[in-house]
């Protein structure tokens, strides 16, 4: 089975709880896990940008990691975020993970760097044949400050072995559609949009990895999983059911928005550690009054 049927569906991009006193609240961790898992999601992505990686230590990402794979068992694949802007030590880090139980590592295009797209596609060109593991790339440019051109990411898909799929983020429907039309058979192609990720399985995506999918598991991985099996009918009923749910989720920054919703449900406390800063009262309090109504 390749890893674009492994992946078919939605991916969570975990959260990472923290305590009141800023430690990671492991406890949280295994309650989330065990939630989602139960609600119908198909993978997780562990440590990737919603889980604030650039505020934990290598021990704590080791540690974080090493306990989800103890929580997952065998019942999802787990994917492994491990990005840099560095391609030398990128290499190193990648190699100092413990990855015999991840099924692929998911790597945000270098950051501050902007590099062009040459030099995007070298760097992920060295990065997979330095990897055991298979590549996704992950195209996310209001993060990193450049685009993986779709012409690039097809070069990489059909010249490396190794780069195995994408996670799309670029919120372009039409970038979306030339990486669909043109991609190869067993190229993974996901969302990294909740928002848009009904339409773009409509277009031939593969599902998505997911923010929303932490805080609205059921009816989330419920949407995707009418989208693939064209019933897009119920999928528009829940995706409408969401949609002011999105907005709340990405009105100041991710993921302040989803550990607002977790609090709320009584999964995690409401923490985050700086520069990321909790909800303003104002999101907070429609946030309190639009949960009741998807209970």
């Amino acid at each position: 089975m390749s890893l674009r049927e492994k992946l078919r569906g939605t991916g969570v991009a975990l959260i990472t709880p923290f305590k009141k006193d800023q430690s990671v609240d492991f406890d949280a961790i295994k309650k989330l896990i065990n939630h989602i898992i139960s609600s119908g999601v198909q993978y997780i992505v562990s440590l990737g940008t919603t889980g604030e990686p650039p505020v934990l230590s290598k021990e704590e990402k080791l540690e974080i990691l090493n306990f989800t794979y103890g929580v997952i068992g065998d019942r999802v694949p787990v994917v492994v975020g491990i990005s840099g802007n560095n391609t030398d030590l990128l290499i190193k880090e990648i190699n100092s993970y413990p990855l015999d139980k991840a099924i692929a590592i998911l790597i945000a295009s270098p950051y501050y760097n902007r590099p062009s797209q040459e030099g995007i596609f070298q760097h992920y060109k060295t990065v997979a044949g330095a990897s055991s593991k298979p590549i996704i790339l992950y195209n996310v440019p209001g993060r990193t400050g450049s685009n993986i051109s779709a012409t690039t990411t097809l070069r990489l898909a059909n010249e490396i072995e190794n780069i195995a799929g994408i996670k799309e983020a670029s919120g372009s429907m039409i970038q979306g559609m030339h990486i669909l039309r043109n991609r190869p058979e067993n190229f993974l192609v996901c969302s990294g949009d909740d928002h848009i990720a009904l339409p773009l399985i409509a277009c031939g995506m593969d599902g998505v990895i997911s923010v929303a999918a932490n805080c609205f598991a059921k009816d989330f991985s419920d949407m995707v999983t009418a989208a693939l099996n064209n019933d897009y009918e119920k999928a528009r009923t829940l995706q409408y059911k969401l949609l002011e749910g999105f907005d709340l989720l990405f009105a100041e920054n991710n993921p302040a928005g989803v550990k607002a919703f977790l609090s709320e449900m009584g999964m995690i406390e409401n923490s985050l550690r700086l520069p990321l800063v909790p909800l303003s009262d104002t999101i907070l309090q429609q946030v309190k009054k639009y949960y009741p109504t998807i209970k």
